[in-house]
């Protein structure tokens, strides 16, 4: 018997998701005047949503890998970063990153409180 449900799992799992996706658009822009780098990043969302549909099991083991954005702008020098759109990205995925860790919070909170131990 699993201590947290399928929803509790998702929501860890999303948590991991958005801060790898931090982790990632920041690091696009570190490489914004790098030569030929392409813009990477991560589609937890997607991801999450097929795991779910096949189950808590798949939750539990879904991972979450930055991919090579294409078709985006190029400049001249190969590279597809543009600053105001990772900019805007990196503040509404930390918006995310934080609605998630409080629900998340939230659930645990309730959890502790059910088993005495607050």
């Amino acid at each position: 018997m699993n201590l947290f449900d399928t929803t509790q799992l998702a929501l860890q799992r999303a948590v991991a998701g958005a801060g790898m996706r931090q982790a990632t658009l920041a690091g696009n822009i570190a490489n914004a005047n790098t030569p030929g780098y392409q813009r990477r990043d991560v589609d937890f969302h997607k991801t999450l949503s097929a795991a779910m549909d096949a189950g808590s099991s798949a939750v539990e083991r879904v991972g979450f890998s930055p991919q090579t954005v294409r078709g985006g702008t190029m400049r001249a020098d190969g590279n597809s970063v543009d600053i105001d759109t990772e900019s805007a990205a990196m503040a509404s995925n930390a918006l995310e990153y934080e609605a998630l860790v409080s629900v998340s919070r939230g659930r645990i909170d309730v959890l502790e409180s059910a088993i005495g131990s607050r």
